[in-house]
């Protein structure tokens, strides 16, 4: 997708690790914990964990494929090395796709939280209105520069982790531990959907290593920043979920729209009600300003590198030099399907998408391995070919909780790239 040209490597460890947390630490986090305790009660912690246990093993995937490709690109970079054009041209449609539907579930998600602040935006007209303000704001301010977009990312780190490590620091004191005994042992059934929706607010870092060639010492540099990073993460997760539990019990699945204020209104009282919600609010703004920021630069560099058929999208804007066709494209998919689905449906969709890229990058390390004689200083897990094949093995289990309706449309969506793949690639053969 991208060939090398004179970037500079300097990216170590610590801000490699710092930038795979900010992705995955989104806005899902501080909507998941109710819809988890929904499905599994208080026993939902383990859920946590399971996903934290695959998200590692598919990190590791990611580091052994990223000390062998040391090109941008992330997942697309690895999957087009291992196995070539047409299961890249599928990965990076994915990649895109699943960042789309993430997208409209947060705005979703947005929308609900100011609907608790300003009852007027649940009437359905001012729903999409709202909505429309949000994507065509956000596709305003990124056409007319890169400056003005990053600026609006620099403000989501902060706003996101300062109000949550409060809420986890002083929640403890009124944490029942009785609120966390299991009445009941979760159903397979229920354990596979959990983990499937909750799988949403684990994704992303690999978006963090679509930077690979500026990054320092890549063989050694991926693996640690990797394992940094999940490590945090997966810690931080389970002690949020432990307190909001912990707090509200049995009512937690009643605060679908905003469970962490709801914590932080037994914690803190109104004042923390407000901090959380207005938190939880410029986290899922940030999250949506920084994709909007990012992602359509992936859909300009398909256009430009000709791998989907679409020139226009490749087009720069003569004044603001900005790539305006594709940010257009991107906002306006995301603003439609926000206004057809609700967080959890979107949700879930967009995990779908992910998961089936991560099982491309889980099976190019056994192929790479074949393909690519090992050099001095790669990374290689140990124990031969079994964490990949028991990557592949756990991501296709989640998938295998997708509904009926879902996984027809994902097999349908295959079958469309698939055909407009061949087609372009019979005709542009015709005119060579």
């Amino acid at each position: 997708m991208e060939k090398e040209t004179g970037l500079k490597r300097e990216i170590g460890v610590w801000g490699l690790s710092a930038n795979i947390v900010n992705i995955i630490v989104g806005a899902g986090i501080f909507v998941l914990p109710a819809i988890v305790a929904e499905i599994m009660g208080s026993s939902g912690i383990i859920v946590y964990l399971f996903c934290g246990f695959l998200i590692a093993l598919v990190m590791l995937c990611f580091a052994e494929a990223g000390s062998k490709v040391t090109r941008s690109g992330g997942g697309y970079a690895y999957i087009e090395t291992a196995f070539g054009p047409y299961p890249g041209f599928l990965s990076a449609i994915f990649i895109v796709a699943g960042s789309v539907f993430s997208d409209a579930a947060v705005a979703n998600a947005l929308v609900e939280l100011i609907g608790l602040a300003f009852p007027v935006f649940t009437d359905p007209v001012n729903r999409f209105l709202l909505m429309f303000v949000f994507f065509s704001s956000l596709a305003f301010l990124n056409v007319i520069g890169i400056k003005q977009g990053i600026g609006l990312v620099k403000i989501n780190t902060v706003a996101k982790l300062t109000p949550i490590l409060l809420l986890i620091l002083f929640s403890w004191k009124d944490v029942s531990f009785s609120n966390l005994y299991w009445e009941t042992a979760p159903s397979f059934n229920q354990f596979g959907q959990a983990c499937l929706i909750l799988f949403f607010a684990f994704q992303g870092g690999d978006a963090g290593l679509s930077v690979g060639g500026e990054i320092k010492n890549p063989q050694k540099t991926v693996p640690k920043a990797i394992f940094t990073g999940i490590l945090f993460v997966l810690i931080l997760y389970v002690l949020i979920q432990t307190v909001a539990q912990g707090v509200m019990g049995d009512q937690l699945p009643e605060y679908k729209e905003a469970p962490l204020a709801a914590v932080a209104n037994v914690v803190f009282g109104p004042i923390g009600y407000s901090v959380l919600l207005v938190g939880a609010g410029i986290s899922m703004f940030g999250m949506l300003s920084g994709e909007i920021l990012n992602l359509p630069r992936v859909i300009f560099g398909l256009a430009s590198d000709k791998v989907i058929p679409l020139d226009k999208l490749a087009l720069i804007h003569p004044r603001f030099k900005t790539p305006y066709m594709a940010i257009l494209l991107y906002a306006s998919l995301g603003f439609t399907l926000a206004t057809l689905g609700g967080f959890r449906q979107l949700a879930v969709i967009a995990s779908a998408s992910m998961l089936l890229v991560y099982f491309g990058v889980c099976l190019s390390v056994i192929w790479l391995r074949k393909k690519q004689k090992a050099k001095k200083g790669d990374f290689k897990i140990p124990f031969g070919n079994t964490v990949p094949i028991l990557s592949a093995g756990i991501i296709l289990f989640f998938l295998s909780n997708l509904t009926g309706y879902e996984k027809t449309g994902l097999f349908v969506f295959f079958l469309a790239l698939t055909v407009i793949y061949y087609m372009v690639k019979a005709i542009r053969t015709k005119k060579s």
